[in-house]
């Protein structure tokens, strides 16, 4: 049990809203700190599997020391039969439903007659902010974008987002329910498309395009740059730290060295954007190559696990600090 988080809770569950695989992960989340948590999803199949997913999840975790117990987070979990069962009594919703504006506005519409008004909402989308969804509703105070990375059982880190409209008691309290969950809370200021995370990953990913599409290394090259060489320093410090480090006096001094590389390489990229089908279909086939379609699913567990191994050994590195 953690105190932090039952202390948050003050007795009070926490719905999750849509099942999927972010909705699920969630669950496990919320109920792994101690706290109750009932799921809902208006897709009946979905409703009907998501205990069983969820159940394997944890078996897997309890094989790499991420729970002690599978069994009693599972009791702290259950599926209700309506929106308006789940969310009664609720001390915060975490809303997963697909990611287009009309769903997640037509799914605020409905919590906002079963909700009282002090209740926060926090919304699992990778790119759409808030207001986009909320805008002109009662409920805008309430809600916030709260982006996790799939899965987030398994990986911790969790942006924030505020709309125009949050109130600061909603972002205070979203910040105070998912730190205390074991999340590590990252708050974005203003509403940007993309928030921080897809926009960082949007600017590694563009320039890895467009390496491929000039022909300056294969799309196997570029992963291993990224998965053995930039990949082992930013899995436990970010670019500003790795800067710092990497000269003698600091970002100054890192700045001085190989700022002007770095302009000469921007200055260089037009604006012409590199997601074209053209070479989409050579990457596509590059990637087929190297794993079947048929196999993606069978790559998605090895990833997994990597990463609750990975999640058990950064625990300890963090403790020793």
């Amino acid at each position: 049990m953690n105190k932090r988080a039952s202390e948050v809770a003050n007795g009070r569950h926490v719905a999750v809203v849509g099942a999927g695989l972010v909705g699920a992960g969630w669950a496990i989340v919320f109920a792994r700190a101690g706290l109750e948590v009932r799921i809902f999803d208006s897709n009946e199949k979905i409703a009907a599997g998501v205990m069983s997913f969820i159940q394997m999840q944890l078996v897997e975790m309890e094989q790499y020391d991420l729970i002690d117990d599978p069994s009693s987070v599972l009791k702290r979990l259950s599926v209700s039969p309506s929106l308006a069962h789940a969310v009664q009594g609720a001390i915060y919703i975490q809303e997963s439903v697909l990611e287009r504006v009309e769903i997640k506005r037509d799914v605020m519409s409905q919590l906002q007659s079963v909700v009282a008004r002090d209740v926060v909402i926090g919304s699992s989308t990778s790119g759409i902010g808030a207001s986009r969804f909320t805008d002109g509703m009662p409920i805008a105070p309430q809600v916030l974008v709260v982006h996790p990375v799939n899965p987030p059982h398994l990986v911790p880190v969790v942006e924030l987002v505020p709309s125009p409209a949050t109130s600061e008691a909603a972002l205070n309290f979203a910040k105070e329910i998912i730190a205390s969950v074991g999340q590590s809370v990252v708050l974005v200021n203003k509403e940007v498309e993309g928030f921080v995370l897809n926009r960082l990953q949007g600017v590694l990913l563009r320039e890895a395009w467009s390496l491929v599409q000039d022909g300056v290394a294969s799309c196997e090259d570029i992963d291993k740059t990224v998965r053995d060489g930039l990949g082992w320093r930013w899995a436990f410090m970010g670019p500003f730290e790795t800067i710092d480090l990497n000269a003698p006096g600091g970002v100054a001094d890192y700045a001085i060295r190989l700022g002007p590389l770095y302009q000469s390489i921007a200055a260089s990229r037009t604006h012409e954007s590199p997601w074209q089908d053209d070479l989409i279909r050579q990457v596509e086939t590059q990637r087929r190559q190297k794993l079947k379609v048929k196999d993606l699913a069978v790559r998605r567990d090895w990833r997994d696990k990597i990463l609750m191994a990975f999640a058990r050994d950064r625990r300890k590195w963090l403790e020793a600090e």
